[in-house]
């Protein structure tokens, strides 16, 4: 699996900031929605569904939010570089400021969880996140995600 299979270029964005996790989630779900035609509403409800479980941000500035929806047939994301870092109740308490999105099928399973591995791996990896928070041209973002790597086991 690749991110290039999950992201599409219009479904990348540099956002300059957000009052609340709420919102940037209403966002994300817009993006989804124009991006890929997904229910904007379901979206928002699937990602606030998830976050009540526990929060997906993941520490050092970065969050994976991420839904199980109905009615759609393949797992795909969203990206958006905040220029303005958005307090996320992460887990080490830091804000916020790279959110990589994934919207799964209800039934993906195993697919869902290899995808969330992919997009953390590379969120984890600091060269890359170096040049995603240097860039704000939302062409240069997805390259960068989505150029070729070794694969790495997860």
């Amino acid at each position: 699996m690749e991110l290039s299979k999950l992201l599409i270029p219009s479904a990348v964005r540099v956002i300059s900031q957000f009052t609340s996790k709420k919102r940037l989630f209403q966002e994300m779900s817009e993006m989804a929605a124009q991006a890929y035609g997904l229910g904007a509403a379901t979206a928002v409800d699937g990602l606030q569904e998830r976050e009540s479980l526990g929060p997906t941000g993941v520490g050092h500035g970065v969050a994976l939010p991420h839904a199980r929806l109905e009615d759609l047939k393949h797992i795909v994301g969203v990206f958006l570089r905040l220029e303005r870092p958005l307090d996320y109740d992460s887990v080490d308490r830091q804000p916020v400021d790279l959110v990589f999105g994934l919207f799964a099928p209800k039934d993906s399973g195993v697919d869902h969880l290899k995808a969330l591995a992919l997009v953390s791996r590379t969120m984890r990896d600091q060269s890359i996140v170096t040049k995603l928070r240097s860039n704000t041209d939302p062409a240069k973002l997805y390259a960068i995600l989505t150029e070729s790597r070794a694969p790495q086991a997860a």
